[in-house]
């Protein structure tokens, strides 16, 4: 654990990262065609950006910053976070990306650091997924629409949690042809991603087809499938992650069969069984840990967890459904109780930190 002269550091970016997320969401319902105030200019078209940078980035530039210990590791999140704020102004210019950009490099100087230090071959995963964030920022900064940098942004996700996926992994004490099959899978993937930047149809395709070989390896190999009959903590965890390799398995079909639409609600399918199924799902199965950890603050687990992992599972198939059969409230409905899901299961961690804060009990 980092000492505590980091924790204002953690505490304004973690800060940063759930205005982004509030934002996010909003703007995401915007989108959906709810009739709701819009207070902020540009609000809408800053969706993606706000949840994928703003507060994604932001957190896992946190949990990385606290996991390296070291004072200059603490401006990546803090980067990132300020660079979403300037886009929730709505601000005309370039400053905010230009901030989220830079917040993106020092990610990737922080994890390529961390590879330095203990080169093993999941911490290259981990700083492959940084530098895919990176990728896309600067294309976007360059003046790439979204829709064509948004699988780099993909890349960053499943990269990350893959890699850090299969350093756990290593208890289970794996053979050398299951990493070969792992390597494989992501050689797909960052190919596709490449492919991108000269045919973003045949890229998607491409990338469709290795995030549904990293799918099924994380369900094949992943140490939640020995996990997934366990009680307590450690049995909700692997829920959580088995459920999400399952959406990470559903985005790269669709984008296999769907891949290089730039909007619509097939696109809408592809990226929110991606960013809503697997992403969210990874950050309810790690939140009781990460949180605690990163604040050094306790949270008891409780069973009550699972409310809002089934409200954000059935919601999104809810979603899905409404996208792939032209069903708009479907659609609709489904896409505001994802946000009524998060923002729940966010409220009860924080409602958790807080009670133990005040009461001196611990994990």
């Amino acid at each position: 654990m980092t000492t505590n002269r980091f924790h204002w550091a953690r505490f304004l970016a973690l800060l940063l990262a759930i205005l982004a997320l509030v934002a996010a969401l909003w703007a995401g319902l915007l989108r959906m065609g709810w009739a709701w105030p819009s207070l902020v200019p540009r609000l809408v078209i800053s969706h993606g950006p706000l949840m994928v940078a703003g507060f994604f980035g932001t957190l896992i530039g946190v949990e990385r910053a606290a996991a390296l210990g070291r004072r200059w590791a603490y401006p990546a999140p803090l980067l990132s976070g300020l660079g979403s704020l300037l886009l929730l102004t709505g601000l005309p210019g370039l400053t905010g990306i230009l901030l989220l950009t830079a917040g993106s490099a020092w990610l990737a100087a922080v994890t390529l650091f961390m590879f330095y230090r203990h080169r093993l071959f999941h911490a290259a995963v981990i700083g492959l997924g940084a530098i895919s964030w990176l990728v896309g920022n600067l294309a976007w900064l360059f003046g790439a629409p979204i829709y064509s940098v948004v699988y780099w942004w993909a890349g960053f996700f499943i990269f990350t949690i893959a890699g850090e996926r299969l350093e756990l992994s290593r208890v289970i004490r794996l053979k050398r042809y299951h990493q070969t099959l792992f390597t494989i899978a992501s050689g797909l993937l960052l190919a596709g991603l490449a492919w991108t930047l000269w045919s973003y149809a045949a890229g998607a395709r491409l990338s469709g087809v290795g995030m549904f070989a990293l799918a099924a390896w994380l369900m094949a190999y992943d140490l939640a499938r020995h996990n997934l009959r366990r009680g307590g903590l450690t049995g909700y965890i692997a829920v959580c992650l088995y459920t999400a390799f399952i959406w990470l398995g559903v985005s790269g079909l669709l984008s296999m069969r769907y891949g290089g639409l730039v909007a619509g609600p097939y696109y809408d399918a592809i990226l929110h069984s991606l960013f809503v199924g697997f992403v969210f799902g990874m950050v309810f199965g790690h939140a009781p840990i990460i949180f605690p950890a990163v604040l050094n603050l306790p949270v008891r687990y409780s069973r009550a967890y699972y409310l809002p992992l089934f409200l954000l599972n059935i919601s999104l198939i809810l979603r899905l459904l409404g996208d792939l059969n032209g069903m708009y409230l479907a659609r609709q409905w489904g896409g505001l109780l994802n946000a009524v899901a998060i923002l729940l299961f966010l409220g009860m961690i924080a409602s958790g930190i807080l009670r133990n804060r005040f009461t001196g009990q611990t994990i």
